[in-house]
């Protein structure tokens, strides 16, 4: 066998179990089924309730909690990570209440005060209160009293236990309180922390209801007559998996689960990169319609018209394009309770994430650009064609770009990420012969730049 078959060396273990995403797939595909034949189960078990499809917010809410059950289980009581040393806590050696109570006060603080710098930019923010974000404003403005109250046991619970109670979030707290010194780079990582949290867990409550909906609703059985129907089907499955696993992991940033975010990227050019993939920043859809393609163009349902009367490519195409965003869906499922954009909660190495370092991105930009077609228009304009083209190549380099910045903020905190980017590097199957090529580019790159002119 050659050495691709068997790597010489061994990929780096996983933080994050394999096991986990599973367990919230199988417990999430459930309630949806739950949720769809609900007035079936209604008229077989006599239910005391109206026999319609459940498919409103607090179903699509109520899923969250469905999935992260299993998944917080198996993590605890199997995995057993409240004991790995990463979370930075010591549960054998619990202190005095006395002997930290000034300490959780300070950060109390602290939290408090970042959560109240967060409510106001929700405030000032005009798209919180628009359109499908008024959903995570009222689970947020319905959860702000009880997590208030909450916060006090449970700081004063953790702080006994912790080894190094002061953190970042104590540092905001003495910034503020005044009594003691602080550093104000633990300052920043506390505010950079907090900053995703905020961002991200608002724009993903607001994008569950809508996608659960949209999978709960309608009549499932339309859907397989034809490949375009299965594939519609499928993706929006697929997405709806996404969202929910993506969801669970910004909610449960918590040390005892050994999910906390122990950095946030440093960079700027990490955040421009990622914002201008959300809004209100995003890059795709300033307005109503998409920035890369024309009226002549169908969206990412351009394949539906380039192969119309041909089924065999539609069967192909439709299957190509379920792949594609299962491959997505699953680069999620991998991150378990651990899924956030612009932050480092531990290093992934299985599942996707042993072919390749970015699956996600990958995936989705090869879904973009096959959905779509945009170099196919159907007024027949070249320049239409090079146009759209141009433009969704653009956005393919923003996903590249927010994938190097990613790669050097994780390079910077962990030994093991460095050992998994060199092992996907000269073993991965998809990274490695990409970075052989990238290798060869540069190598010739300064031979050709030596050669006298003729």
């Amino acid at each position: 066998m050659n050495a691709r078959a068997i790597p010489a060396v061994p990929r780096p273990a996983s933080d994050v179990s394999a096991v986990t995403g599973w367990l919230g797939l199988i417990s999430l595909t459930l309630w949806i089924m739950v949720c769809h034949f609900w007035p079936e189960l209604v008229t077989l078990f006599n239910l005391p309730s109206r026999a319609e499809r459940l498919t409103g917010p607090n179903a699509a809410l109520t899923g969250l909690v469905i999935c992260a059950a299993p998944m917080v289980l198996w993590e605890v009581l199997v995995v057993k990570v409240h004991r790995r040393a990463s979370t930075g806590i010591d549960w054998d050696n619990p202190r005095r209440l006395a002997d930290v109570i000034d300490v959780s006060i300070t950060k109390l603080a602290g939290l408090w005060a970042t959560w109240a710098i967060i409510g106001f930019l929700y405030c000032v923010g005009r798209w919180y209160w628009d359109g499908p974000y008024q959903i995570s404003m009222q689970v947020l403005g319905t959860a702000a009293v009880p997590l208030f109250v909450l916060s006090v046991p449970y700081v004063l619970w953790l702080d006994r236990v912790l080894v190094n109670p002061r953190d970042p979030c104590w540092h905001f707290g003495a910034l503020l309180v005044g009594r003691e010194p602080f550093d104000p780079e633990q300052i920043w990582i506390h505010l950079r922390a907090w900053a995703v949290k905020g961002f991200f867990t608002a724009f993903m409550i607001m994008i569950v209801p809508g996608g659960f909906a949209n999978l709960v609703s309608p009549d499932w059985s339309s859907f397989f007559l034809t490949p375009e129907g299965i594939a519609a089907l499928l993706i929006t499955l697929m997405f709806v998996i996404d969202e929910q696993i993506g969801s669970v992991g910004y909610i449960l940033t918590m040390k005892p689960l050994d999910a906390q975010i122990r950095s946030a990227n440093p960079y700027l050019a990490g955040w421009l990169a990622a914002l201008l993939c959300y809004p209100p920043f995003q890059i795709m859809s300033p307005g109503d319609r998409p920035l890369f393609y024309l009226a002549e163009t169908h969206g990412d349902d351009n394949w539906l018209h380039v192969f119309a009367g041909l089924p065999l490519m539609m069967w192909i195409w439709a299957c190509l394009l379920v792949v594609l965003t299962a491959i997505y869906a699953w680069a999620t499922l991998a991150f378990g309770i651990r899924f956030s954009n612009l932050t480092y909660r531990g290093v992934l190495t299985n599942g996707p994430y042993a072919y390749t370092r970015h699956p996600a991105y990958l995936a989705k930009n090869t879904f973009w650009w096959c959905a779509s077609m945009p170099f196919m228009v159907t007024n027949g304009s070249m320049v239409d064609a090079v146009r759209n083209a141009f433009f969704l190549g653009c956005v393919s380099a923003i996903y590249f770009w927010r994938a190097k910045t990613e790669e050097r903020h994780l390079l910077g905190e962990d030994a093991k990420y460095r050992e998994y980017h060199d092992w996907m590097n000269r073993y991965g199957l998809i990274t490695a012969p990409l970075h052989r090529l990238g290798q060869a580019i540069r190598a010739r790159r300064p031979a050709l730049q030596a050669q006298p002119a003729e």
